[in-house]
């Protein structure tokens, strides 16, 4: 029964874990391609798609279609409008990436009247800029990221136990799952970095 107990527990955290995974990843992945969206929106490139995910398509939205003006509406003005779809938002089923379709001549049909909205079409700093934000965007989470575990005064993980294997050296040694190790040699302990520390200190002994 306890077996059965100490199984189901830790599918339950390699769970929480895998979700935990997806949820980062999903964060990371919107931050990066919105980093290449938002410079190639600024760039005055058009952006046709900005998924995060991969695979079939589970939500999207798309922007509303651009007003055609007076002096557009020849032929090419329209075929050129059909090609210049609207913006589209999409969350696929796989969540493991992520990417920001534009604009470009090197994928596909560009109408000349368009060229200047492309990918291709822009100066070539333009282009580093772009292919650089997605990175520059992670880099500036991270630092956010950090910034906010600094002001919070969150500077480690409580050491608390996890899943121990019956019959294991931890185990023997009378630790049990859950239980939150208080100091280490008489000093206080209240993170794993603190209590890595006071086990290296005594790295090579046998406790004989």
């Amino acid at each position: 029964m306890g077996s059965a107990k100490g199984f189901g527990k830790t599918m339950i955290e390699v769970l929480q874990s895998i979700l935990a995974l997806l949820v980062s990843l999903s964060i990371l992945v919107t931050v990066h391609e919105f980093g290449h969206y938002w410079v190639a929106k600024r760039c005055g490139v058009h952006v046709l798609r900005f998924s995060v995910g991969f695979g079939k398509p589970i939500f999207t939205y798309q922007e509303k279609a651009p007003d055609l003006q007076t002096d557009e509406r020849s032929d090419i003005g329209t075929r050129s409008n059909e090609l210049l779809q609207p913006t589209e938002f999409c969350i696929a089923a796989i969540p493991l990436g992520g990417y920001v379709k534009m604009l470009d001549q090197r994928e596909g049909f560009v109408a000349d009247d368009q060229i200047h909205l492309s990918l291709n079409g822009k100066p070539v700093l333009q282009r580093i800029a772009i292919a650089a934000a997605g990175p520059m965007a992670n880099f500036l989470l991270a630092i956010l990221a950090y910034w906010i575990l600094f002001a919070s005064g969150i500077t480690g993980v409580v050491p608390v136990i996890g899943t121990l294997v019956v019959e294991s050296p931890a185990y023997l040694a009378g630790l049990r799952s859950d239980q939150e190790i208080l100091t280490v040699d008489g000093q206080d302990t209240p993170t794993w970095s603190d209590v890595n520390l006071k086990l290296f200190e005594r790295l090579g002994e046998t406790g004989e």
